[in-house]
Parts: C-alpha cells; sequence; structure tokens
C-alpha cells in the first residue's frame, strides 16, 4: 500500500480557480441583486435580508449570557423532545401535521431491510448481491453515529473501508480532474470492501483493526490515552488488491440537520474558505466539489467526511447503491459495488422495478430522502449554566471557531422550490462544511475529489452531547471512531487545529471541564 495521498499540483490550483470563480460571480449578483446565481440552487439574499444575516451570524463577544434564539440549535426545526435514545429521531419541529405522514413513511423505508432478488416482494429485492448492511438504520441506529467492532473477531457494520488506487491512465487523470467521479475504484474490489453477500455469491472479504496506545501529557500532569488504529482487509476472496490500493476506513455519522445544512447558500459556505491562507491565521478552509450526474455543473461538497456529496439526495443514492447494493434512479447500479472482474455478482439477479427501472422505487426514494432531511436537531442544554458559559468562551478564544463556525442562516428555500422547514432559519451546527488539514495522526492519505489525504470536512458539532445518549451510554468520535471521549477527539487534531489543541493542552482541569461542558450542552 502506498502512503501519499496529496493531489497533483493542477488540482489545488483548479480547486482555488473555483473557489474563486463561484464567490466572486455570486457576490457580484448579490450585488446587483436581481439575476440567477452561477451555482446550484445558490439564488443571492436581496440587500435586506444579507444585512440582516450579517448581523445575526457575527460571532458573540459576549460570554456573560446566552445568546437570542442559543437554545434552537436547528432554527425553527428544533426539536424538544425527551433526553432518551430516540432523540434523533423526530421530525423537524416546524413541521405541519399532515407532512409527518411521509416523515414516518419514510422512516419505515429507512429502516426496511432488504432481500436478495428474485422475490415476490418486489418492493424490498435487490439486496447487494454484495453489501455492508441490510438497512439504513443498521449502520445509522437510531439516526446516530455508528460504532466500531468491540472486539476482533466483530464483524464491521457501521465502520467499512473506502477503496481506491492512483489514476492509472490519463482517462483517469481527466475524470478526477474533471470532479465527474471523486476517486478510482479498486480494480477487482470496488470502492469499498463489502463484508457480506447473498447466497451463491461470495463476499470480498473483511476489515482487521487493531489499536496501539498513545499516551499523551497535559500540561497538568493529566495522561490521556489515544487508540491509534491500524487498518487492513484480510480473507480476500476475490485476489490480491492493487499494489497500490488506498483504504480510508468511514463511521456511519450521526443524520440530524441535514436538510439545514443543505440548505446554506453556497456563498455563505465559500466566504470562509481560505485555500491559500491569505490572512495568515494558519487556517485555510477549501471546498470539495461533484459534477452533477443530471447537469453539466459543479456543486459543493457538503456531505460525507470528506465533504464529497453535494445533496441530501445524492448521498442517499449512493449510500442505497455502496452500502445495500441498491440501485435507485441517481445511482443506476444494478450489482451496486460488484466490479467487472466479479462476474458471478454482475450475472446475479437484479430487484429493478418493471417500470421505473429502479430497485428502490422513486416513490420510496423521495420519501427516504425526505426524512433525512427532516430529522431534527435537539434543542441545547444549560445554555446559561456558568460552567458552560466559561467553557463556550474557552471554545471561541481557542480558535475552534476558525472551522466550527458556530452560525449560520439556510437561504429562503421555499422560494427556490424547496421544502419550508428549512427555510430561511437561523441555526448553530458550528461547522464550516469545507476541507481542512488535519495533520498526520488522522490522515488516511486517500484523496477524494479535490480533498487530499491529510484533509477532512469539519464535523458539525450539534447534537455531539446527546452522542452518548443515543448510542447507549457510549460513543465514539472521529471519521473512525479512535475516540471514545471528546477530550480524545480533541487531542487527535493537528494540521490547521494543532494551534487550538495545544490551548487545550494548556488549560488547567478547571477550564478542561468547562469546555467539556460545553460540548455536552450542544
Amino acid at each position: 500500500m502506498i502512503e501519499t495521498g496529496d493531489r497533483p499540483a493542477f488540482f489545488r490550483r483548479r480547486r482555488h480557480a473555483i473557489v474563486a470563480t463561484v464567490f466572486l460571480a455570486a457576490a457580484a449578483v448579490a450585488i446587483a441583486g436581481s439575476g440567477s446565481a452561477p451555482h446550484a440552487d445558490d439564488t443571492p439574499r436581496s440587500l435586506e435580508d444579507a444585512e440582516r444575516v450579517a448581523a445575526v451570524t457575527q460571532p458573540t463577544t459576549d460570554f456573560s449570557k446566552a445568546e437570542p434564539f442559543e437554545t434552537n440549535s436547528g432554527g425553527g426545526a428544533t426539536t424538544n423532545k425527551p433526553l432518551n435514545a430516540s432523540v434523533f429521531s423526530h421530525p423537524s419541529g416546524n413541521m405541519d401535521f399532515e407532512r409527518q405522514l411521509d416523515f414516518r413513511v419514510g422512516d419505515g423505508i429507512f429502516r426496511k431491510l432488504w432481500i436478495s432478488a428474485p422475490s415476490s416482494t418486489t418492493s424490498s429485492d435487490g439486496l447487494g448481491p454484495l453489501f455492508n448492511a441490510r438497512s439504513c438504520q443498521t449502520c445509522h441506529l437510531k439516526d446516530g453515529r455508528g460504532s466500531p467492532p468491540a472486539m476482533p473477531d466483530e464483524a464491521a457494520v457501521a465502520l467499512f473501508l473506502r477503496l481506491s488506487i492512483p489514476p492509472q491512465s490519463e482517462a483517469d487523470e481527466a475524470v478526477l480532474a474533471d470532479f465527474t467521479q471523486p476517486s478510482i475504484p479498486e480494480p477487482n474490489y470496488g470502492g469499498q470492501l463489502q463484508p457480506f453477500s447473498v447466497a451463491g455469491i461470495e463476499a470480498e472479504g473483511r476489515m482487521n483493526v487493531t489499536y496501539t496506545e498513545l499516551p499523551v501529557e497535559l500540561a497538568d500532569g493529566t495522561i490521556v490515552t489515544l487508540r491509534a488504529p491500524h487498518y487492513e482487509a484480510i480473507d480476500l476472496n476475490y485476489g490480491p488488491m492493487h499494489q497500490d490500493v488506498m483504504i480510508s476506513p468511514r463511521l456511519a455519522p450521526p443524520m440530524i440537520g441535514m436538510g439545514l445544512l443543505e440548505t446554506i447558500p453556497d456563498y455563505d459556505i465559500l466566504a470562509h474558505a481560505d485555500p491559500d491562507d491569505s490572512d495568515g491565521d494558519g487556517i485555510s478552509g477549501a471546498a470539495n466539489w461533484l459534477r452533477n450526474p443530471e447537469a453539466d455543473l459543479l456543486m459543493l461538497g457538503r456531505f460525507g467526511w470528506k465533504a464529497g456529496m453535494p445533496s441530501v439526495a445524492l448521498q442517499t443514492a449512493h449510500a442505497f447503491a455502496g452500502d445495500i447494493g441498491i440501485a435507485s434512479t441517481l445511482a443506476p447500479v444494478w450489482a451496486g459495488d460488484c466490479t467487472g472482474t466479479q462476474s458471478a455478482c454482475r450475472e446475479a439477479p437484479d430487484g429493478r422495478d418493471p417500470d421505473e427501472s429502479t430497485e428502490v422505487t422513486n416513490a420510496m426514494f423521495d420519501l427516504v430522502v425526505f426524512y433525512a432531511r427532516n430529522l431534527g436537531v435537539p434543542a441545547r442544554r444549560d445554555v446559561d449554566d456558568p460552567q458552560v458559559l466559561a467553557g463556550k468562551q474557552l471554545f471561541y478564544d481557542s480558535g475552534c471557531i476558525g472551522c466550527h463556525v458556530p452560525k449560520f442562516v439556510t437561504a429562503r428555500a421555499v422560494e427556490l422550490g424547496g421544502e419550508p422547514e428549512q427555510s430561511f432559519q437561523l441555526i448553530f451546527p458550528y461547522t464550516d462544511l469545507l476541507l481542512h488539514d488535519m495533520g498526520e495522526g488522522l490522515a488516511d492519505h486517500r484523496p477524494e475529489s479535490a480533498a487530499s489525504g491529510r484533509e477532512w470536512r469539519t464535523a458539525p458539532l450539534w447534537g455531539i452531547g446527546l452522542a452518548e445518549t443515543v448510542g447507549g451510554g457510549r460513543a465514539h468520535y472521529l471519521h473512525d471512531g479512535r475516540a471514545e471521549t471528546m477530550l480524545e477527539a480533541i487531542l487527535w487534531h493537528g494540521g490547521e487545529a494543532d494551534a487550538a489543541k495545544q490551548k487545550v493542552i494548556a488549560m488547567t482541569s478547571t477550564e478542561r471541564e468547562a469546555l467539556i461542558a460545553f460540548l455536552r450542552s450542544l
């Protein structure tokens, strides 16, 4: 396996140019006050709205009290439900009763266990033939984050391995440079390792993870032990992998607030991008991109650990295809992730609907997307608690908001043909949805579109304080779940986040407790 993961220089130059072109064009249209945006569904705000948004999204400097509306992390879509294991599974708080029926039906499809084809149950067949899970809910248990295997021999379900190789030809380089696809799949095993299969088809293999303990000493003498993981693909049934294969573990992330993140205007996200660190603060922030398969335009990535997907619909379609092996209109891959060398897999029966030529019908798919868009963000707790306020100031003063941007205002989605729940909401996601170099400790050395092997999307922090509640008393953080506490997750930060991490290391125990109290309130 190779140990490199940086894109060629032309990728870095290209993504800087794309950011500049899209942002400046959007700004020009916004100043003009009319016309259509140059990027997907990114209509500029009116001057009045722009002034209101600029005022309300300024980071606070007053830590003596909570900010107005801070309890409502998801704006009007915030939920106020009992704090139990189902707290992530409620619809947007501002959803009309009539629309909640569609949400519940989407929930049922999200939980559906798919079966192999052919079957008399035509609305449920088409599984695989190779797969990671039989349902969406299997990975996103209770709509929360997944967990890595607890024991060495335990099958990994919510944690899987992405696979790719460096470009092998000019054609490979062309599709990567054009952002038509994010990576070049491994020739024998495809885009991710599939540990399960339908009857009569051999599974690809399985993931093995081992940990090495790394002690970190804090300024006050406290020792925190980190777990450094090592991943490998074993028990392979389709021959050896390519000698230059790049592997990357990915843990299923929490599902809340996706529709709100989708509705943040592109130009508000790109306003935080600084790929050359022109302001010299040590934090760059770069956008990731994907070409829209239905139109010849680039879309800003905002979902996935490397911001590789631009919309909830595309994220859902690729999860159906890659994780379950279910074809949809947006990802019409009847054999799932089977490769050309896996002949039995490609020749196995599929479950396509005779009327729509999909395995998940368009109506079912739309309901799952509606469900995913409307999983509500729980309300903040203890926002006026003195310890939480002190921790919030430490979070700000340490520079964490350089990436974990506290506030955005969503677009007027209704005017754009979108859904009312996400329309013009002040939200507190604590993310910029951009890529940042997180240092060698977290590097996977596997590029994805414009993301290098050291870059990751800033994960939203809303709901992080309820991760243990949803996870049955345990939680796992970061892209592969290696961190079992929030402090461990912070101590894994490097690269652009190293300066903030060093400030946390230098804190007193009282200050660290306040910082964690703030995070637990989110």
